[in-house]
């Protein structure tokens, strides 16, 4: 007679496994030991009694947390050694066994022959793996039929620790998504800000849940004069690109605040990549700045990034504003020179990353520079938030299908007085 019974199939005893463990539990062992406890006192499985052994590394030993049944109390804690006691490596390379017992203590308890399944993901022991468990049962019906249903438990025990293992996971996993997409929210300032003459109007767009894109919309004093407007995209991707675009926000913000010149700003923060992230982790930046005067001085430094698009709306004319200097973090020694545009009523400035440009189409063709151009000129007499939206949507709309994307950011300054 097998320990399934015989109206027990096999498919049914793994979902009873299965079942036994449905509830939430402490710990791992909190788990096998109440699912040892139901395997013992299930009607329709047929055992006395069982012992729960759990593999210590340490120690290179089994020793024993758990036992059920009508069968002699062993001490607590007793634990046996596995170069000692063949079954254990036995267990690692038929995962079921019956066996007669050697150990001398566990012969004095009256255990003469037992059946003994292992239990987990296999672990290192010398050149050789093991089970972390070991689940062994004492029947009155001890026969080669007996090892399908051990091999059954086996399986559905082993099954149910590793869905628990993935759930934590998970759970754990989308406890720092959650925290990821706070950080990366907590450094994108509100998307609309109005500076004197000017609509700033931001989106910015994760390929993944979190992304290495940034922008930023910061005042260097109290008195508000000048606004800086930061757009920059950290070249890594997912979690170590937001952390990274987390770092470099933290470090304009707090050169910004110390009235730092654009110059030095720029240079400071290129040496604080150089000595915080490897070589191609590297950041590229455009650092914009306007002013409270009516002339529309627009001041900027732009770190290897792409060339923003500035729409001349009194003769219709394109003007990119090309880098002054190297990405930000491999060259530590980099300079970085500051230019101008002047900004007229009307005109219309588009600071973007590659994620929008090199966004492809289903057929891989990307969206470029021209298309953007284009879409720019025919935008310009919308505000700010239109230009924006509506370029976001253009590229969101020709990249749909594709396999290739990346994080995609879009400001757009619009002067209107």
């Amino acid at each position: 007679m097998n320990i399934a019974g015989k109206n027990m199939d096999q498919r049914r005893l793994f979902r009873t496994i299965e079942s036994f463990a449905s509830q939430n539990f402490r710990t791992e062992k909190d788990l096998l030991k109440h699912v040892m406890n139901e395997i013992v006192k299930n009607e329709d499985i047929h055992l006395k009694g069982g012992r729960l052994w759990q593999y210590e590394r340490s120690t290179e030993s089994y020793r024993l947390i758990h036992q059920i049944g009508q069968i002699e109390r062993l001490n607590p804690g007793y634990h046996i050694s596995v170069s000692r006691y063949p079954m254990f490596l036995q267990l690692g390379e038929r995962r079921s066994i019956i066996a007669n017992e050697t150990d001398k203590y566990l012969r004095k308890k009256g255990i003469e022959k037992f059946s003994a399944t292992g239990i987990g993901d296999k672990v290192p022991y010398r050149n050789t793996f093991v089970f972390p468990y070991v689940m062994a049962f004492s029947s009155d019906y001890l026969d080669q039929n007996l090892l399908l249903d051990l091999n059954i438990i086996s399986l559905a025990v082993t099954a149910v620790l590793r869905n628990k293992r993935i759930q934590q996971t998970a759970e754990q996993l989308a406890q720092d998504i959650d925290k990821a997409r706070e950080i990366q929210e907590s450094i994108l300032p509100e998307p609309y800000i109005r500076f004197y003459y000017y609509d700033v109007y931001g989106i910015s767009k994760p390929d993944r849940i979190v992304g290495g894109d940034f922008f930023d919309y910061l005042f260097g004093d109290e008195a508000k004069d000048r606004l800086s407007i930061v757009v920059g995209d950290a070249a890594s991707k997912g979690f170590r690109a937001a952390a990274q675009a987390l770092y470099v926000v933290g470090a304009v913000r707090m050169g910004i605040a110390h009235q730092t010149k654009t110059a030095a700003l720029m240079s400071s923060i290129n040496k604080i990549v150089n000595r915080s992230f490897s070589e191609e982790q590297f950041v590229s930046m455009f650092y914009g700045e306007l002013t409270d005067g009516q002339k529309g001085l627009m001041l900027y430094s732009n770190a290897g990034h792409n060339s923003p698009i500035v729409y001349h709306s009194t003769d219709n004319v394109i003007e990119l504003l090309e880098p002054t200097g190297q990405i930000l973090g491999p060259f530590a020694n980099a300079r970085y020179r500051i230019e101008s545009t002047m900004l007229k009523k009307n005109d219309v400035v588009v600071i973007y990353t590659d994620g929008i440009t090199e966004a492809r189409g289903i057929d891989g063709a990307v969206y470029g520079e021209q298309r953007l151009i284009e879409q720019v000129r025919t935008l310009a007499s919308k505000g700010a938030q239109q230009i924006c939206e509506r370029i976001m949507n253009d590229v969101e709309v020709y990249s749909e299908g594709a396999e290739y994307s990346d994080d995609k950011t879009i400001v757009v300054i619009k002067r209107t007085q």
